[in-house]
């Protein structure tokens, strides 16, 4: 039995609270568990210098941690001076999930930045964040449309993110942190809502693992994406 109580194929509790941040185009306030993330969604009428008079838009994202996020404060990385590798890592994998369902195209020149804040972590940050930034990214895009910038909205798929993990030799969805923290296999899957793979980060801790055990945790990363899709839908009023 999960310390949470949960099944190993039960999401945490998930919402998606859309427009918290009331100055930023696109917004989504979202807690998996315990883990909390801010994302923010700012449109810019500009590319970056290596996209300029090319005719195609950009996405980006930057990822952090507030101090108290974690159970011990952490340093400001502004105030180190640096990121460190972990969130640089972090903040390219949520610019390429995003991007990958968007038709870069159809947005023209301009960039969707998207700010990923941690305010409270207790595991799947990473995949907490992805999956509420699609949600500020629709609702920056849908404000394009509104305001007569796009025709229709650049967006071929919906993505979210989950995390899966074997504890206890038992495959398992959704990690907390204790739960990731003695997990024998850590993984992270980003999949369309129609299940379709993005990314999968999956990493053996203690010693390598079968394949089935890998098709074991993408069945699960599939049943959380298809509860987690539906739960954006219905925060964007799509259902």
């Amino acid at each position: 039995m999960r310390s949470s109580n949960r099944r190993p194929d039960q999401l945490r509790s998930i919402s998606f609270e859309e427009g918290f941040a009331k100055h930023a185009e696109g917004s989504c306030l979202t807690k998996f568990g315990d883990t909390h993330v801010l994302c923010t969604a700012s449109v810019e009428e500009k590319v970056p210098p290596f996209l300029r008079n090319k005719g195609t838009g950009w996405v980006t994202a930057e990822y952090g941690m507030l101090p108290r996020s974690t159970h011990s404060r952490i340093d400001r990385e502004a105030a180190r001076g640096k990121q460190t590798g972990r969130t640089q890592e972090i903040q390219r994998l949520i610019g390429r999930a995003l991007r990958s369902v968007v038709d870069l195209k159809a947005l023209g020149e301009r960039q969707v930045i998207i700010d990923c804040d941690v305010i409270q972590a207790d595991g799947g940050t990473r995949t907490a964040a992805i999956s509420g930034a699609y949600v500020a990214l629709y609702r920056a895009l849908q404000k394009l449309v509104k305001d007569g910038k796009l025709e229709s909205l650049p967006l071929g798929h919906q993505v979210a993110a989950v995390s899966c993990g074997i504890v206890g030799d038992v495959p398992i969805l959704d990690l907390d942190y204790g739960e990731d923290s003695t997990a024998q296999v850590d993984a992270n899957f980003v999949l369309t809502d129609a299940g379709a793979i993005i990314e999968i980060q999956t990493t053996a801790e203690e010693k390598p693992f079968e394949e089935a055990a890998l098709f074991e945790m993408m069945r699960l990363a599939r049943l959380g994406i298809n509860e987690i899709a539906s739960l954006q839908r219905k925060a964007l009023g799509l259902e």
